[in-house]
């Protein structure tokens, strides 16, 4: 027999896999289409809504929308949208993670607030890619951008649009020019099933974010892939219909995994 408490875990399960995988809250895609046209980063990383620049102030007039104040990646009404929806479910979908190459040696040649301004010159861009493919930007820390390509927003073709987003990514880091990129890159895609929804922290924070071996084997991929390399696992190219006729196979050793991972190397664009 169910109790009140696990009624309510399966009526929130059911809510997240809907509006992961059907695409019904035709609602928050409009939105979302909408908001991605709107000048000004950074962005809620769920719907999109800009909370600086001309575009923050549409959103503030027009939708009440502004950046959370218990967490700034996420804009108000999301942020209550995921405290009130606490949990999650299990889908399948397409990760991307893009990694700055050698980021250490890039560091040491530069002062901190030079390379301030090349990170957050990354992060801009990437997330600018990320937008305009409808995915959910999952992190942006380190030297790492993390996007889920979700088929609710995203589209049955989920693999596909995130290979062209990792494409486009390096397109625009300067890895198809003659020159060097102008920050040096290694690109993971992976395709497989995690947990995504809300969770709390410690602190009493939450945040819309992705678990499981999809997420962890997306980002060991992409600090595998050499620069202007985008390393995509095999499930991913099936998912994608890529023909692998003209790819380099790679068998990539993964740390915690008992047997090497089939990946293909899709471009090195230089």
């Amino acid at each position: 027999m169910m109790t009140e408490q696990s009624k309510e875990d399966a009526k929130v399960e059911e809510l997240w896999h809907t509006y992961l995988t059907t695409g019904e809250f035709e609602k928050e895609r409009r939105q979302r289409q909408f908001f991605r046209m709107l000048p000004g980063t950074p962005r809620c990383k769920n719907c999109y809504a800009p909370f600086h620049g001309a575009g923050s102030v549409v959103v503030r007039f027009f939708f009440d929308k502004h950046p959370s104040n218990l967490n700034p990646q996420l804009c108000n009404v999301c942020e209550i949208f995921a405290r009130q929806h606490q949990g999650g479910a299990e889908i399948e979908l397409t990760m991307l993670f893009a990694d700055v190459r050698g980021s250490t040696t890039l560091a040491e040649g530069m002062t901190p607030t030079e390379y301030s301004k090349l990170i957050n010159r990354f992060y801009s861009t990437a997330t600018r890619v990320l937008v305009t493919t409808d995915a959910l930007i999952d992190k942006i820390i380190g030297d790492q951008v993390a996007g889920m390509y979700v088929p609710g927003f995203a589209g049955q073709e989920h693999a596909l649009r995130a290979i062209e987003a990792a494409h486009e990514i390096l397109r625009v880091t300067g890895h198809s020019s003659i020159e060097e990129p102008w920050i040096p890159l290694g690109v993971g895609v992976h395709t497989g099933r995690a947990f995504v929804g809300a969770l709390g922290s410690e602190d009493g924070t939450i945040d819309i974010t992705v678990l499981g071996d999809a997420a962890n084997t997306a980002a060991r991929l992409s600090t595998n892939a050499g620069i202007g390399e985008i390393l995509v696992s095999e499930p991913a190219v099936k998912a994608a219909g890529l023909e692998t006729n003209d790819l380099v196979q790679r068998e990539i050793e993964l740390k915690g995994k008992s047997a090497p991972l089939t990946t293909w190397v899709i471009g090195n664009l230089n």
